[in-house]
């Protein structure tokens, strides 16, 4: 388990480690038109292999993929260390996706093999806790080690970390008996990856290379339609489906899926714009700004180890119903915050935020191995996770939708007439505040302010929704296998 801990690590702050470095990597490698695609490279593999590994490792054993997971993470990782160009080093993170999108589901379901299900909650609550810290202190490490050692040793240190991961699991990695060789299931594969890179690809683009009603948004969104039923129609017929269709029918799996997916949009939403508004509006640096993010690191670790200790005696209703009340009163004190307010205010802000988050994810995650069968663990797990990555990165899109066209408003209401029509009406216009006056650029720093409190709560008010799931949220017990 302390090895699958170091796994989950790296895995998850590799995914968020370039956010406050990656500037530095653009202009060093001289790829700032390709910056964008540090992150989203490592994203879209990630989140294609989540669901592939995660069937695979009920086939062929969590070991094997393990150790696959492994080696390619630590491969890209070494190379990117040693890129030349942007090329290059984009191709790493890409690799380095693939390795997270096996350790990711691999580690998660491997809790299954290793304890039984009244002590599950409990491991999933640490699980949940070292997500919080890796998706957490990723920019800040990435930040430090950028700036007093290189950029290069942000990837060069997963190198320890994950010879300690292949230590302590290597010998102890549960190994499943199998009477007959594993069918893999290509074809749904293949129509799984092609339908996930074109809904992520999407939401990538639209609004930014394309215009959200355009002929390329009709394009790519009749092609996911088509994948999506060919998919479908693809694993009703599959020996071995990668998601069995099955899975419909049970109900745990359903509506843990339906809540990660709007927990994703809500999360994700928060979480890119709380930084920008940090250094924007309160005046810190980046740095600063990831310093001030362990505060909703804490509060995750707090509410996910307590909610795992504790959900045998609760039950999964309890949280899951806490979880999105606590998260949208943090949302609801960010929206409330503008220019001159107080660092503490917003550390406490985050530490709410936090606490509510950490009261989900474990619990969620139990729930739905403690109603999958043994043969099936890793799919079901899998199958949670990959909607979770979907709803992220819809939420990224969604959110920068929702500011930009309230921060149109807002400077057409703030801003001289003249001075409105010659400038970015979206969140570009926070690099031109030090060319305007004083006045007007005091009411655009107010008026992006105002836009990114109108996304936390919207943020607010998805997560209050889900109290409605948590309310009905009932686990199934697994059907014995024959």
């Amino acid at each position: 388990m302390t090895g699958l801990v170091f796994a989950m690590l790296i895995a998850c702050f590799d995914g968020t480690i370039v956010g406050t470095c990656g500037p530095v990597i653009a202009a060093d490698l001289n790829g700032l038109g390709l910056y964008s695609w540090m992150i989203t490279a490592y994203m879209l593999c990630e989140t294609v292999m989540i669901p592939i590994a995660g069937k695979l490792s009920d086939q062929f054993g969590r070991k094997p993929l393990f150790l696959i997971g492994l080696g390619l993470f630590v491969s890209g990782s070494v190379v990117a260390g040693l890129s030349t160009n942007m090329e290059m080093f984009i191709a790493c993170r890409a690799i380095q996706g693939v390795g997270g999108g096996i350790l990711v589901p691999v580690a998660t379901a491997a809790v299954a093999d290793l304890y039984p299900p009244e002590d599950r909650g409990k491991m999933q609550g640490i699980l949940g806790a070292v997500f919080g810290i890796g998706s957490g202190i990723g920019p800040l490490i990435g930040g430090y080690i950028t700036e007093y050692i290189s950029w290069h040793w942000i990837f060069y240190i997963n190198i320890p970390l994950a010879a300690i991961a292949l230590i302590l699991t290597v010998r102890k990695f549960p190994t499943p008996v199998t009477s007959s060789r594993p069918s893999i299931d290509y074809l749904g594969i293949s129509f799984l990856t092609a339908f996930l890179l074109d809904i992520l690809l999407f939401f990538e683009w639209a609004g930014s290379k394309f215009d959200w009603v355009s002929v390329q948004s009709f394009a790519m969104v009749i092609t996911a339609v088509v994948l999506l039923v060919a998919f479908v129609f693809a694993e009703k017929r599959a020996i071995e489906p990668v998601i069995a269709p099955h899975l419909i029918h049970n109900k745990t799996v359903v509506m843990s899926s339906i809540f990660m997916f709007l927990f994703g949009i809500a999360m994700m939403g928060a979480l890119i714009y709380t930084s920008m508004f940090a250094i924007s509006v309160l005046g810190l640096s980046t740095l600063e700004s990831g310093t001030y993010i362990l505060a909703m690191v804490f509060g995750m670790m707090i509410t996910a180890n307590i909610s795992g200790q504790t959900v045998n005696r609760t039950g999964y209703r309890f949280w899951l119903i806490v979880g999105p009340i606590v998260t949208a009163i943090g949302l609801f004190m960010l929206s409330r915050m503008t220019i001159g307010t107080e660092l503490w205010y917003y550390a406490v802000c985050l530490f709410v935020f936090g606490l509510g988050l950490g009261c989900m994810m474990a619990v969620l995650m139990t729930a739905v191995q403690n109603s999958s069968t043994e043969s099936e663990m890793g799919m079901t797990t899998s199958t949670v996770n990959v909607l979770k990555s979907i709803g992220s990165t819809i939420g990224t899109a969604i959110f920068s939708f929702v500011i930009n066209n309230k921060l149109s408003s807002e400077l057409m209401e703030r801003l001289p007439e003249d001075v409105y029509n010659n400038i970015p009406h979206n969140t570009e216009i926070i690099g031109l505040l030090p060319y305007m006056t004083p006045e007007n650029a005091y009411n655009a720093l107010l008026s992006f302010a105002n836009s990114v409190d109108f996304s936390f709560a919207c943020a607010g008010i998805l997560m209050l929704s889900l109290v409605i799931i948590g309310a009905i949220f009932k686990a199934e017990t697994p059907k014995n296998e024959d």
